[in-house]
């Protein structure tokens, strides 16, 4: 039996991670540190250690989908782990992220108002009011908050989905971060072969 490691258990920081937005949706910056980190690893180490190793959603869906039998462990489908669909899936997330920086900037400049609401699915729009206190930071940095933790929701809920219907890890073979830290890694590889040459 392989003995349980710290990292292990970060599976745990992504049920505090929402729990917490649940209650003050300022908590929501803290998902800054899933997005940041990995970058850093294959910035750094040229590596996808994050993800194989520190990722706590990556755990999460292991500890529900194996350990607690939630999966169909079927086989994930090839088109979801296919170039066309991994980068279009990047692409499309990341329209997302760049609609919400933007709506961010709207709501600093004063051209846009707080929106206290969270959308699943970058379509639902669920009144989430109760989380946070006007007037206590500015609004942009509140409606970065709402903003990010609709994206971190959706992707779980989706990660969720595609466990319960395949692997538990098929989020994994198409998450954003995923993509962009192996095409990271893959850009410090080929710099690292020019070197040699």
């Amino acid at each position: 039996m392989n003995k349980k490691r710290w990292y292990d258990y970060l599976w745990i920081w992504s049920m505090i991670y929402f729990a917490l937005g649940f209650f003050n949706i300022l908590f929501a910056w803290l998902g800054m540190i899933d997005f940041l980190v990995p970058l850093v690893f294959a910035l750094a180490g040229g590596n996808k250690r994050f993800c194989n190793k520190y990722c706590g959603r990556g755990q999460l869906f292991t500890v529900l989908g194996k350990n607690r039998k939630c999966s169909s462990g079927k086989p994930t489908p090839k088109w979801m782990t296919s170039k066309w669909f991994r980068y279009g899936f990047l692409i499309f997330f990341l329209s997302m992220f760049g609609n919400m920086v933007f709506q961010t900037w709207l709501v600093a400049s004063g051209a846009g108002t707080l929106k206290e609401v969270i959308k699943l699915f970058w379509t639902i729009r669920v009144p989430w009011g109760w989380t946070y206190s006007a007037g206590t930071v500015p609004d942009w940095v509140a409606q970065f908050s709402f903003g990010f933790y609709s994206i971190m929701l959706t992707s779980t809920l989706i990660g969720l989905i595609v466990m319960v219907l395949y692997k538990p890890r098929t989020w994994c073979s198409f998450c954003p971060m995923g993509t962009m830290t192996q095409g990271i890694c893959k850009l410090k590889a080929k710099g690292k072969e020019g070197e040699r040459e």
